[in-house]
This record gives C-alpha cells, structure tokens and sequence, in this order.
C-alpha cells in the first residue's frame, strides 16, 4: 500500500519553529518531486513548497520564503520542511503530497499521492 505519513505539526508560539516530516512508505519517493500544501481553516488549500526527486532544487511560495526550508533523505525515505519565524497566519493543516517526475523538476501538481495533514497552530 502507498502512503505518505505527515508528523512534527503542534501549537506554537509566534516566532517559533517546528519540523514537518513526511514519511513514504510502499514506495520510494527517489522518483518523486514532494510538495507541501497548507490549508487554513476557510481557505482554500496553496502550495507551501517543492522539491525535486534529486534534492537540488526547490521552490517556495512567498508567504514562505526565507522562512521554510524543504529538504529530503533519501535513506529514511523521508521529506522535510523546516518552518521558522512562524506566524499565526501559518496555522493551517500542511499536507505532503508526491508527483512522479524527472530528477531536477521542482513543479509541484497534479500530485498523485496525498497525506493525511498534520495541524500546525501558531498561536500565544
């Protein structure tokens, strides 16, 4: 069975960091671009970041940038996203998702594997 596990979401002071971790497994995501996606409550669903299948590049929204930092080990079949200075407008559920591509690509859609989210509240 393929699956995609979100962990690391939580509450949060403003300011604060938090880790996302997405695990695959009955799969490996080396053939993958992963993306992360967000979708705060009342809001429809946007694109946070994406990786390429190799790890060498990434791109990230602007609500992001600077911020967040996306990155993946091949080892534990694993993507990342390092999410500092958060802010309360990032309190949302953030979703991992994989889309077969070729090694450099780091567009992100028409994903074919979904998580289940993993809520982050950032709130004093």
């Amino acid at each position: 069975q393929l699956q995609l596990v979100e962990s690391g979401g939580g509450l949060v002071q403003p300011g604060g960091s938090l880790r996302l971790s997405c695990a695959a497994s009955g799969f490996s995501l080396d053939y993958y671009a992963i993306g992360w996606f967000r979708q705060a409550p009342g809001k429809e669903r946007e694109g946070v970041s994406c990786i390429s299948s190799n790890g060498g590049s990434t791109n990230y929204a602007d609500s992001a940038k600077g911020r967040f930092t996306m990155f993946r080990d091949s080892a534990k079949n694993t993507v990342y996203l390092q999410m500092n200075s958060l802010k309360p407008e990032d309190t949302a559920v953030y979703y991992c998702a994989a889309v077969r591509a070729v090694w450099w690509s780091a567009v992100c859609k028409d994903m074919e594997y979904w998580g289940e989210g993993t809520l982050v509240t950032v709130s004093s």
